[in-house]
């Protein structure tokens, strides 16, 4: 077998893993009202979305929205096959961490939804790049001082101290603690996501967020 050929069973299995999860994701969020999808990596994006998309009184279900968390971009081509053009073909939307943003592009333009895009080019699409990954957004808009306020409402404010005090967190820079901290615990994420949205000012959210929401 050549380097780096995975077995046929193998290829197989993950196609229809592939297949299987593409077609949850439209059990899931496409009924025949829905007009729009927003893919997103994980649940703490589609939380946030949610919690910005109320706050500013939309009811995404009445409106035709889903969001649709991807478990990561890698499946990206995947879900685009199937909400994009030649599937589907309900409007879309997306967001990704800084990270993938090139693995964004290529599938974006292997979709045929756009070519030699940057990232002004995949916004005008509405998929947009968070600087780093949604929780850097949040906090740098927020700011440290308030995320700790909304750390301590949260009843973590001493789990919070004990971690920073760690040696591999010492001479961290306090963003970069906190980011790391809501990373520790399975589901903290996505509690974060909701609680620090739900802190911003409407007129202060990261331009990811309200991209995405403005373009569905």
């Amino acid at each position: 077998m050549a380097p780096g050929t995975r077995p046929a069973g193998v290829a197989r299995g993950a196609r229809r893993g592939a297949v299987g999860l593409a077609a949850a994701a439209r059990d899931l969020a496409v009924g025949p009202e829905t007009r729009a999808v927003v893919l997103v990596e994980g649940s703490s994006d589609r939380i946030a979305l949610e919690v910005l998309a109320d706050r500013r009184g939309h009811d995404l279900a009445a409106e035709g929205v889903a969001i649709v968390p991807m478990g990561g971009v890698t499946s990206l081509v995947g879900f685009l096959d199937l909400f994009g053009p030649t599937g589907l073909d309900v409007r879309l939307a997306g967001m990704c961490d800084a990270g993938e943003e090139p693995a964004m592009r290529r599938a974006l333009e292997r979709a045929r939804l756009g070519t030699g895009l940057d990232r002004a080019g995949m916004e005008r699409l509405g998929f947009a790049v968070c600087v780093e990954d949604l929780e850097d957004e949040l906090i740098r808009a927020l700011g440290t001082n308030a995320v700790e306020a909304v750390i301590d409402r949260r009843g973590d404010l001493a789990s919070f101290s004990r971690f920073v005090r760690q040696p591999a967190q010492r001479d961290r820079p306090r963003p970069a603690q906190l980011r790391r901290f809501m990373g520790t615990r399975s589901g903290r994420k996505s509690h974060y996501a909701a609680l620090l949205t739900d802190a911003l000012d409407l007129d202060a959210m990261p331009r990811p967020l309200d991209l995405v929401l403005a373009h569905v």
